[in-house]
């Protein structure tokens, strides 16, 4: 990663008046954390940074920040913001500027084509107790952490996170200025689920049911995801109750699959559910098996256009019916 052009493309989104800030990554204060971070100025910008460290998204801060603006939608911006955004992001962006969730013209969309990223769950898991701030590199196929005096070479594949392994889309399709070249994407061929989707029905109902007597219903997948942005969330509703808040199998399947069909054709795949889950459920195997589903019944994608109408919204002729019970 070039940081100059990282900087400079900062700094240019900040010279023009009407940016209040640049969201981007900084380091953490300890151990292998990164932090999100809010460059209202030059000097500022040169605490900015990216390296295979930075697996958070950050478009959620849209959302918090500007709120929903559907009653304010077609006025001219006031004020814009700028932020880093990898390829699922840039996913995320476009799904929710299709929904009007936010305005194209108040935003300055920094591209990051991403090599993939580090799962940090895997490397604490290796190098627990770490304290010293830590950095990462990637070369030949392997990334170079290094902490305090010590240095280590780990096979990039070893603490990639998962969902770059089959990332079709690490160059951010949505942009303002790129950083550095453009990254070629994977062939997903959904790999990751066959195994659940080979399984007996009674083998599924076991798995995830094991799955999420876990769950704690911390509601931190529903609060990182980037598409959960409802101001007024239909699971936390009490007029009408239609899930429970207590913490059991029963209710919190309900909670599960309403979110999993919730994020049916929207779902970007960034994974922010999963790496912010206290108890590791395997949340985007649900996620991916939607999303694989929605491509083949209705050869439809998410993020891929931020003009795009909503799968569930339009119809076509020759859909097939035969998924209709």
């Amino acid at each position: 990663m070039n940081l100059f052009s990282l900087k400079e493309a900062a700094k240019q989104a900040l010279s023009q008046t009407e940016v209040n800030f640049v969201i981007g990554y900084t380091k953490g204060s300890y151990g292998f954390r990164v932090a999100p971070f809010f460059a209202q100025n030059e000097a500022e910008v040169e605490k900015l940074f990216f390296s295979p460290l930075c697996d958070l998204s950050l478009v959620n801060y849209l959302s918090l920040e500007k709120n929903t603006p559907l009653e304010k939608f077609g006025k001219s911006p006031e004020q814009k913001i700028g932020i880093f955004v990898r390829g699922c992001d840039s996913r995320a962006i476009n799904q929710i500027l299709s929904e009007k969730g936010i305005i194209r013209e108040e935003l300055i969309i920094i591209g990051i084509p991403c090599h993939g990223v580090i799962d940090i769950k895997k490397l604490e898991a290796r190098f627990p107790g770490v304290l010293d701030q830590a950095r990462a590199e990637e070369e030949d196929g392997k990334y170079t952490i290094c902490f305090g005096d010590k240095s280590f070479a780990i096979k990039k594949e070893d603490i990639l996170s998962d969902k770059c392994k089959h990332c079709a889309y690490p160059t951010p399709l949505i942009y303002d200025l790129l950083i550095d070249g453009k990254v070629e994407g994977k062939d997903d061929r959904y790999e990751d689920i066959k195994p659940q989707e080979e399984a007996t029905l009674g083998e599924k109902e076991e798995f995830w049911k094991n799955e999420f007597s876990r769950c704690i219903r911390c509601y931190a997948c529903r609060n990182a995801c980037p598409l959960c942005y409802c101001e007024n969330c239909i699971l936390e509703r009490l007029s009408p109750q239609w899930v429970k808040r207590s913490v059991n199998p029963t209710e919190n399947v309900i909670y599960h699959l309403s979110r999993a069909f919730h994020l049916a054709g929207r779902c970007a795949g960034c994974g922010e559910c999963e790496r912010v889950c206290p108890v590791n459920l395997p949340l985007m195997l649900l996620n991916r098996k939607l999303e694989k589903d929605v491509k083949s019944l209705f050869n439809f994608t998410p993020g891929i256009d931020s003009e795009q109408k909503q799968f569930l919204t339009t119809y076509d002729l020759k859909d097939s019916e035969e998924f209709i019970l």
